[in-house]
């Protein structure tokens, strides 16, 4: 099942996210089949691809709660 979750990168203090789509059951660093976004949480700035994000979700992705949460001020 595919999932559309947060992807970390960066240094331990200064994190950022990529926001991707992933089997559910990989690792959070492993691989992804699509990049849809990022999330810096520093500079309260979150940018996502509305198409990628929506063809996903009609083909099945379901989004982590973190995205959702993320997600709903934007709608």
């Amino acid at each position: 099942m595919l999932s559309i979750r947060l992807f970390p990168k960066g240094r331990k203090h200064q994190r950022t996210y990529r926001v991707v789509v992933a089997e559910r059951r990989s690792k959070l660093n492993g691989k992804f089949i699509d990049d849809l976004g990022h999330w810096n949480p520093q500079m309260k700035e979150f940018k996502v691809d509305t198409k990628k994000l929506n063809s996903w979700i009609e083909k099945g992705a379901q989004a982590s709660e973190t995205i959702q949460k993320l997600l709903k001020p934007k709608k």
